[in-house]
């Protein structure tokens, strides 16, 4: 993928170049401009949303929203590790707040704990949801469509939480069948 951005970049800076020299340096500034402008701005989205998160593990809050989402995931995830649910639980509320980048490192510890009781369709549940992470509030993106200027950043959030119930609903479901029909290959090929 980067060979395809560089090449790219390396044509559209060449015909830019040669169609209109002047306008080569400024276009590339201001595009570095905007970059740096969106980089700060998703940082700032995350430095808040992970020290909250900090403070609310620190706190117990994420204990109790675990033991709150326990029974849930205890029945959906098929698992009993404590831990592991804790952080479920964490992923599930980051992803459902928008910021799948906080999310990940809570679904990389949740997958580990899960390996290691080898509770293989938890994993792929949870590889599944976080992949396609239902979003209550689509914070990453209303930040995006902000930093750009949008006078109406929030507009986002219907349409946001519409396609994230469709493609989360799918895909477990889609998922659940696939096992389903695999149990049941297994079955007729075990008679």
């Amino acid at each position: 993928m980067n060979v395809i951005f560089t090449i790219v970049l390396l044509i559209s800076s060449l015909i830019l170049c040669v169609s209109s020299p002047a306008e080569f340096l400024p276009a590339l500034l201001d595009g570095v401009m905007k970059a740096a402008r969106c980089a700060l701005t998703l940082f700032g989205v995350y430095a808040v949303w992970m020290g909250l998160s900090s403070v609310a593990e620190e706190s117990g809050l994420t204990k109790a929203a675990a033991r709150l989402l326990s029974p849930a995931c205890r029945k959906f995830f098929r698992t009993d590790d404590g831990e592991a649910i804790e952080d479920i639980a964490m992923n599930l509320s980051c992803n459902l707040l928008g910021i799948g980048g906080a999310a990940t490192p809570y679904a990389v510890k949740a997958i580990g704990r899960l390996e290691s009781s080898k509770n293989v369709r938890a994993q792929n549940l949870l590889f599944i949801i976080n992949a396609t992470s239902i979003q209550l509030i689509p914070t990453t993106v209303i930040a995006l469509r902000a930093s750009a200027g949008s006078v109406a950043a929030y507009d986002i959030f219907l349409p946001s939480l519409i396609a994230t119930a469709v493609s989360t609903g799918s895909a477990v479901l889609l998922y659940l069948l696939y096992e389903k029909l695999r149990a049941k290959k297994r079955g007729k090929c075990a008679t």
